[in-house]
């Protein structure tokens, strides 16, 4: 089968490798659609990820697709059943599995970056990771499952009443899916801060009151001009030093300021511990997505959350090392691979 397997630093590649065989306890899934996620890109640069990728793994940890063959003791799925999977299979043995906390879990393997994944046009997973979609789920919707579940967890900790106003920086995947859910959540006033004014139009499609381009407009000054005196929570989702700091800046008395952007592992911040002090900030920042992929499943399944018109474009699986190498055609938008 054709799988897209990476080696080291810039370099993956798309070749044919063995087509797995279910074990005792898992599925084998054949896949049809996977997402190129931020952390693929970060482990293609020779970044650190969430968990060390050894070389010859095959990524990709947003995927669906449809049960082939199942493997002994698999009892609630059969072939033909149409699936998503959480990547995250946790030991259940550790202090923080024990704990409630198991996105912490010391035994963690996450499917697509410490095992082979969904680059792939077949996975076998293990059956607790598996989750049915509806029938009226398409695949590529419910490849975004993953990423919406990351964003439900960052947006819990983000504590948003009603009628609060929240600030959402950066246009991406993950910013329109926060943007959602924050409308969700009850905020009663959305402002999105994105450059590309192609994404700032679909941000007003999603429910954003205000836009503002970073480039071509002051922020403090449109914020003020539309009289944005209390900015409640600041959801970052570009994972840059600049726009952190943005964050910070920009955000309220007594508010939140969530780092939910990835940045490279060694990037540091400025912070005036007087303006934390003085506004009474709260910093905070989300990792991965524990126990929550079967509500971001049920959002997607219902409709409530919109995960199409942020994805921009399908390709094939073929096409996965040049999209991974070009920051020019990410900037455009989510590309979902078709294995």
């Amino acid at each position: 089968m054709k799988a897209g397997v990476f080696y080291s630093e810039n370099n993956l590649k798309v070749e044919d490798i063995q087509k797995p065989t279910p074990e005792k306890g898992e599925v084998l899934i054949k896949v049809m659609a996977c997402g190129i996620c931020g952390t693929d890109v970060h482990i293609f640069k020779g970044d650190k990820g969430c968990f060390p990728t050894p070389s010859g793994t095959v990524l990709g940890h947003e995927f669906a697709g449809i049960v082939e063959s199942v493997g002994e003791e698999v009892k609630e799925i059969k072939p033909g059943d149409r699936v998503c999977v959480d990547p995250n299979k946790l030991c259940n043995e550790c202090y923080y599995c024990k704990s409630g906390i198991g996105h912490f879990c010391e035994g963690m393997i996450g499917i697509g970056t410490s095992v082979n994944g969904g680059f792939a046009e077949y996975c076998a997973v293990p059956q607790s990771q598996v989750y049915k979609i509806a029938d009226t789920t398409t695949y590529e919707m419910a490849a975004m499952t993953e990423p919406v579940a990351c964003c439900v967890h960052g947006i819990d900790m983000c504590n948003i009443s009603c009628g609060d106003t929240v600030v959402i920086i950066g246009g991406g995947m993950i910013g329109m899916i926060m943007l959602q859910l924050a409308k969700l959540s009850g905020a009663g006033k959305l402002i999105m801060i994105e450059p590309v004014a192609s994404k700032r139009e679909i941000a007003k499609k999603l429910g954003a009151d205000i836009t503002i381009d970073p480039i071509n407009e002051n922020v403090k000054s449109v914020l003020a001009s539309n009289h944005i005196d209390k900015i409640s929570t600041v959801i970052e989702c570009v994972g840059k030093t600049a726009t952190i700091e943005q964050a910070i800046d920009i955000a309220g008395k007594y508010s939140t300021v969530m780092m939910f952007g990835l940045t490279a592992p060694d990037d540091t911040i400025t912070v005036k511990p007087f303006e934390i002090f003085q506004k009474e900030i709260v910093l905070k920042a989300s990792f991965i997505n524990p126990y929550t992929q079967k509500r971001a499943l049920e959002l997607i399944d219902s409709g409530k959350i919109d995960v199409s018109s942020i994805v921009y474009a399908y390709e094939p699986l073929e096409k996965l090392p040049e999209i991974l190498a070009s920051d020019s055609q990410r900037a455009n938008g989510k590309f979902i691979i078709l294995p």
